[in-house]
């Protein structure tokens, strides 16, 4: 399986069916760019795009993966080629990708081992060290599905985070001896994990056809985030719950939503790339 044929392949069945880059990418719902990056070899079109690609293309998805027409006496042979190819570089991302979580880990493990010695060193008994020693654990817990399973382990840390973000406040609350750590953290960090959970389910409806569209409800979504989260934290320690910088920070993501549309716009119209 060359992805550089494969890439030759496409474009030259796009041109057999007289579709540009950006006829192909809008019936698919995706940018002429991730067209581009196909032809060119450097990258794959997406599996859950594959059969809508090869039906608008009129080839099979075995004829995709070989990078040319298969006739039929071939391909079974081809078929199970491709199979196999396909097996064998999810099993070397597999292994790469458990190697750096190997790596992530060791790394971290040589920070708790270095946060330890030196509060034992310096103190005697261990006391400041459990606060990094929790967090890098924390961390480590919420990192690990998104190394290991890349894009897919997102939904996985995302539920790690909704998990063990409670019990890590009660914890740092106590480390610290700071009951605000709690309190106003557990507030926080619920209203955050709603907004990250919303942004997740709205990426996963739109946000892979319409990036730029998805990006712009994003910043919109921001604004109310922004007024929420202020006005929690005026009940809870007496602040104001605008001031001048929560103002600029609203005006930013209107700009910044605004600005994603509109590029959205200007993309279906051919005016921009």
């Amino acid at each position: 399986m060359d992805q550089i044929e494969i890439g030759k392949f496409i474009a030259k069945c796009r041109k057999e069916k007289k579709l540009t880059q950006t006829q192909l990418a809008e019936k698919l719902n995706i940018t002429d760019r991730a067209v581009s990056k196909w032809e060119t070899g450097k990258s794959m079109p997406d599996s859950s795009i594959m059969l809508e690609l090869c039906e608008i293309l009129g080839i099979t998805v075995n004829e995709l993966l070989s990078g040319k027409k298969v006739d039929m006496e071939s391909y079974e042979k081809k078929a199970d080629e491709n199979l196999i190819a396909l097996k064998r570089k999810a099993e070397n991302n597999m292994k790469k990708n458990v190697i750096i979580s190997i790596l992530f880990s060791t790394t971290l493990l040589i920070g708790i081992m270095v946060c330890l010695i030196c509060n034992i060193a310096i103190s005697g008994n261990l006391t400041w060290s459990l606060i990094p020693v929790s967090s890098i654990i924390f961390v480590w817990v919420i990192s690990l599905p998104i190394i290991i399973l890349g894009k897919r382990g997102i939904i996985a840390s995302l539920l790690s985070l909704s998990v063990f973000i409670i019990p890590y406040l009660f914890l740092l609350s106590n480390l610290t001896k700071t009951k605000a750590v709690f309190s106003i953290g557990t507030m926080m960090s619920i209203i955050s994990i709603l907004f990250l959970w919303i942004i997740v389910a709205i990426f996963n409806r739109i946000g892979k056809s319409k990036k730029l569209v998805f990006l712009g409800i994003t910043f919109l979504l921001a604004i109310p985030f922004v007024f929420i989260i202020n006005i929690i934290l005026s009940k809870m320690i007496a602040e104001p719950i605008l001031d001048v910088w929560d103002m600029l920070t609203v005006f930013i993501l209107l700009i910044f939503a605004f600005v994603s549309f509109i590029c959205d716009y200007n993309k279906k119209k051919g005016l921009i790339k």
